[in-house]
């Protein structure tokens, strides 16, 4: 099945809130499907707040881009995510998954439990069965899933709607195309790839990430970055539709502008 495309930014506030709102709306009027904000703790505002104030301003979709599991209980992240569903009428998406690497002396500073890679994985799936008993048998709030290892596939596989790599800047494309292929031919999932670099920019929240050199990038022929020539960066969304079944790109807030044209010409398509 091809799926249309549609196109996410990852636009955490970091600037005051006037500008940032300036900058949700150019997105909105750029085509953009979905508003997303990361879970950092400290960077900004939280998450559901903010996408609340940017849902009840514009028509986008919002999401969080992704929950960490660890930081907070599954029931609560499953209230709050059933109340975000409810509030803006449907257009909120989950995005879940087990932490960023180095989540341990993050949750360490926070004072909070750090539990096994298995047992965050866990949490993720109570969370998502909250969540399920909150929507109730008539409603849904698409879920996301990041992952990266054989079980954490899997339980996306079986509880997702949408699933993302969450690979290291530094694999190669055929690394991340193969894994993504092989959950598509399990089930029929959407595929989201997040690209953190167009062209010479790097998205701000992935500034501190290794591996996130555009040249390298460009280089090893990475799926973490596109050309920032509309165009250029069109024809490589197609080809990795094509190729992967990728449907669903997620840019940096940095280079909506710049891929703006790109977005009005596949949105949809």
């Amino acid at each position: 099945m091809i799926r249309p495309f549609r196109f996410g930014v990852v636009a955490p506030l970091l600037s005051d809130v006037p500008t940032w709102l300036d900058q949700v709306q150019r997105i909105a009027d750029s085509g953009y499907s979905t508003l997303l904000m990361p879970d950092v703790p400290h960077w900004q505002p939280a998450p559901a707040p903010t996408l609340a104030m940017a849902a009840a301003r514009t028509n986008l979709r919002v999401g969080t881009w992704v929950y960490a599991s660890p930081l907070r209980p599954a029931w609560s992240a499953a209230w709050e995510a059933h109340s975000m569903s409810v509030l803006t009428e449907g257009r909120f998406e989950m995005g879940i998954g087990t932490g960023r690497p180095g989540i341990e002396d993050e949750l360490r500073d926070l004072g909070l439990p750090v539990s096994s890679p298995s047992g965050r994985l866990a949490r993720v799936r109570e969370t998502v069965t909250a969540l399920r008993d909150l929507d109730g048998p008539d409603g849904h709030t698409p879920v996301v899933m990041a992952v990266r290892g054989p079980k954490a596939q899997a339980l996306a596989l079986e509880v997702a709607d949408t699933v993302t790599i969450a690979s290291f800047a530094s694999d190669t494309r055929a690394a991340v195309a193969g894994m993504a292929r092989d959950l598509g031919t399990v089930r029929d999932v959407e595929l989201a790839l997040h690209v953190p670099v167009v062209g010479d920019r790097v998205a701000p929240f992935m500034a501190s990430a290794r591996d996130t050199d555009p040249a390298a990038l460009r280089e090893a022929d990475s799926l973490a970055v596109l050309p920032d020539d509309p165009a250029a960066a069109a024809e490589e969304v197609q080809r990795r539709r094509e190729e992967v079944g990728y449907s669903y790109f997620v840019l940096g807030a940095d280079s909506a502008d710049v891929l703006a044209p790109m977005v009005a010409e596949l949105a949809g398509q």
